[in-house]
């Protein structure tokens, strides 16, 4: 498998995973025009997208779903309370399902985020498994589960909690940011890796880092000074500025 991130952050998310012939998209926050943009910069045709996979119904997840979708004629997936905001080709899924498309099979999984009916995505091809996290207030135990269970992680790092709570943001905002519905700290994401990850985990891209209480140094500096502790981890970090695509990394 190959994965990139074609954006992430507070402007928009979408991740590409696929092999050298079909892939899919999980969310797709950035305009139609961007995503094919991107994917074409990577040399990945648009039409080699099989499906589309919603993680909750908030914009920087979904701006682009409509157009893009409907001019390449490709499904999206999406639980029902979240396809209930969503336009275009829509196809049902539960929270806590498994889909087979693309040579893919992806698992969709609940947390805990202030949405409709959100969830995240774990994907397979039979012989690596990758999990793409984000927009999550805690690590709850289907996190932590994923956490143990993969090879490849994009993980949300959302705010260093100083920087939150020094900035310029109202008070009712931050305490969103920090709760159990909010997003997940460097701190908290961090731990959970420390506490939970294999030591079969070669990579993890910080994802949704935010673009005015956090930077990709402080979170790879919090991430890094704490993995240290385990002599048996050593992956790849990488933390991408924000609303960049990066290159495809293999898994």
């Amino acid at each position: 498998m190959e994965l990139a991130v074609l954006s992430s952050g507070s402007s928009g998310n979408s991740f590409y995973i696929g092999n050298r012939h079909e892939g899919i998209l999980v969310d797709a926050g950035i305009s139609s025009r961007q995503i094919v943009s991107r994917l074409d910069n990577l040399k990945i045709p648009a039409e080699r997208i099989k499906g589309i996979f919603i993680t909750h119904e908030h914009a920087d997840h979904t701006k682009g779903i409509d157009v893009f979708s409907r001019h390449f004629n490709i499904p999206v997936f999406a639980t029902q309370k979240t396809a209930d905001f969503l336009h275009g080709r829509i196809k049902i899924i539960e929270n806590k399902d498994t889909i087979k498309i693309a040579g893919l099979e992806i698992e969709s999984f609940s947390k805990s985020h202030k949405a409709a009916d959100p969830v995240s995505f774990s994907v397979s091809d039979g012989k690596k498994r990758a999990s793409i996290i984000t927009d999550a207030g805690f690590c709850c135990n289907n996190i932590l589960r994923e956490i143990r269970e993969a090879d490849f992680l994009c993980l949300e790092s959302n705010h260093d909690i100083k920087m939150l709570e020094s900035g310029s943001y109202p008070y009712f905002l931050k305490n969103w940011i920090k709760s159990d519905l909010g997003h997940l700290s460097n701190m908290q994401a961090s731990l959970a890796v420390l506490e939970h990850a294999p030591s079969k985990l070669k990579q993890i891209i910080l994802s949704h880092i935010s673009k005015n209480n956090n930077t990709p140094e402080l979170a790879l500096k919090t991430f890094k000074s704490l993995i240290k502790e385990r002599s048996d981890l050593s992956p790849r970090i990488i933390a991408p500025e924000h609303g960049v695509c990066t290159g495809l990394f293999k898994i």
